[in-house]
């Protein structure tokens, strides 16, 4: 047996401070996913298939018995953490404002060929550490609030089973720090709409569980959104 899990096994054992575990979840398919169009604070619902799709985690999230979901205010993370909600019994569902999407401000409403037409977004896909979106936040303040917002729910939960529904970047953001990753590397993880990804904390220690976890894996190969460049993916 490889040395790793007795390793994992001493920290959760002994590990001191806050204990719990965070299960991740991305708010399911709205049409401007399929568009490949940007969201950020915009009032969109899920589609039929989003709500499918996340009607199709419930047997999931049954299995990991949560106690409390937490999630972000907007109408996507909202009608998603009801839908699982729905297929559980007396779950709690409170919001949190610091899963809310990335602020994008200008950027919100355009599709991915019309920002590759912005130069402004331009020089943000290739820095994206050190330049502010136009709504005025940067890649490092997303996970400040993010991380923030899981650790105190942890912290006012203690050793309970949480559920976050939030946003793509939002999640990834919140992996990295979890996984002690550079954020810089905060895209190369993809989180697909109605997937889950677990983390157990224990103090200042983190062990991810499994990341992206989806029905239906072929997905995860295929591209989220359409481009009148390259084509539907």
């Amino acid at each position: 047996m490889a040395f790793g899990p007795f390793y994992v096994a001493d920290r959760l054992k002994r590990g001191a401070g806050m204990k719990g575990i965070a299960i991740l979840m991305r708010h399911g398919e709205t049409a401007w996913n399929r568009e490949g169009r940007v969201m950020g604070r915009n009032p969109v619902p899920l589609n039929g298939h989003g709500r499918k799709q996340v009607g199709a985690a419930i047997p999931f999230a049954r299995s990991i018995e949560p106690n409390l979901i937490v999630t972000s205010p907007l109408q996507r993370a909202r009608e998603s953490a009801e839908i699982i909600a729905g297929g559980l019994e007396g779950v709690a569902i409170v919001e949190e404002t610091r899963l809310a999407e990335v602020l994008y401000g200008r950027w919100e409403g355009k599709d991915y060929d019309e920002l590759l037409a912005d130069p402004e977004y331009l020089r943000f896909r290739e820095e994206p550490l050190a330049t502010e979106t136009p709504g005025g936040e940067t890649i490092a303040h997303v996970q400040s609030r993010g991380a923030g917002a899981v650790m105190d729910a942890i912290g006012a939960n203690p050793e309970k089973r949480i559920l976050f529904v939030s946003h793509g970047d939002i999640i990834r953001t919140i992996l990295c720090h979890f996984m002690s990753l550079e954020l810089a590397n905060f895209r190369r993880l993809r989180i697909d709409n109605a997937t889950f990804s677990g983390i157990q904390v224990v103090g200042d220690f983190a062990e991810v569980k499994f990341v992206n976890l989806l029905p239906d894996p072929g997905r995860a190969f295929v591209s989220p959104f359409a481009s009148r460049k390259q084509g539907a993916g």
